[in-house]
């Protein structure tokens, strides 16, 4: 696989992780970002500039793509100067992006009708799994191209998991971030009653890590709570997006979904005050009680 040429597309906090470890497995990687400043991390550690998405595609048999919404990730595909137009035929395209189902479906069924091949492939670990390189992989898309997409994802991921058809990818990363809103809310307001209660901070993490309430939010995220660390493992703002998809997808399958749907409100005011570009454990700094003394 260290032959082939790699386009990656998104240079922000994951994707910059993720290009890094796929440069240290010596593969040769090609990437465009909107701020091309923000690409000079992975361009120091040896990847290659392209001008545009349009360029990356050209040049290369994969074409991986990590961005912010879904309609950065409909500029990056559809337009004039996008993957679909660029892209050589028989090429595969990978769309790691947490978007919407619609869109994964809508990526496909074009790539297909151009002779290439797209599948979706969001991820879970956040920052730290970028780095490390222990990401989970969920993938929607053709079947047959699983063997191949896990040989790719070695140097990034520790597992890579089919689900299904195009689509299948973001719906299971959806289920995963229906159970995240859960620990988030959780682990921030354990700690702001633990606070209150006089306990001791460290102590409870630990304790409460040790017993039934173990999560990867509380072992990742509550050490740097306590540190006043709200650096973006994963992006606020970015976390609300996928909060709103999920529930978009529920509506669609006459679902209700209170407490994702109390979760999102949370994380539309901590956005709406300006804290977006916080990481999600910076939910805790919207209680009142959590900056007391």
């Amino acid at each position: 696989m260290s032959s082939v040429k790699l386009g990656f597309i998104g240079t922000g906090v994951m994707g910059t992780g993720i290009i890094k470890n796929f440069l240290k497995n010596g593969q040769e990687v090609v990437v465009f970002n909107r701020t091309q400043a923000h690409a000079q991390p992975v361009i120091e550690a040896g990847a290659t500039w392209a001008e545009s998405p349009h360029a990356v595609a050209a040049q290369c048999d994969i074409v991986l793509s990590m961005v912010g919404f879904p309609q950065d990730v409909e500029t990056i595909y559809f337009g004039s100067d996008g993957i679909l137009a660029g892209a050589r035929k028989g090429a595969l395209l990978i769309d790691m992006t947490t978007s919407t189902p619609t869109l994964a479906k809508k990526i496909a069924a074009k790539a297909a009708e151009k002779g290439l091949q797209a599948v979706d492939a969001p991820v879970s670990g956040g920052d730290i799994g970028a780095k490390n390189g222990t990401l989970t992989i969920m993938v929607g898309g053709d079947k047959t191209l699983l063997s191949r997409l896990q040989q790719l994802f070695a140097p990034i991921a520790g597992s890579v998991n089919y689900f299904g058809p195009a689509g299948s990818g973001q719906h299971a990363k959806m289920a995963n971030q229906i159970m995240i809103a859960g620990t988030m809310t959780g682990l921030t307001e354990m700690l702001v009653y633990a606070k209150a209660a006089g306990l001791d901070l460290d102590e409870t993490l630990k304790v409460v890590g040790g017993g039934a309430g173990a999560n990867w939010s509380l072992s990742n995220y509550g050490p740097r709570i306590l540190q006043g660390d709200y650096t973006p493992g994963f992006f606020a703002k970015h976390f609300l997006k996928d909060l709103r998809i999920a529930l978009d997808e529920a509506d669609n399958m006459h679902l209700q979904l209170p407490a994702t749907q109390l979760a999102k409100q949370l994380y539309e005011q901590m956005v709406n005050t300006g804290k977006g570009n916080l990481g999600t454990q910076g939910l805790i700094t919207m209680n009142d009680r959590w900056d007391q003394a």
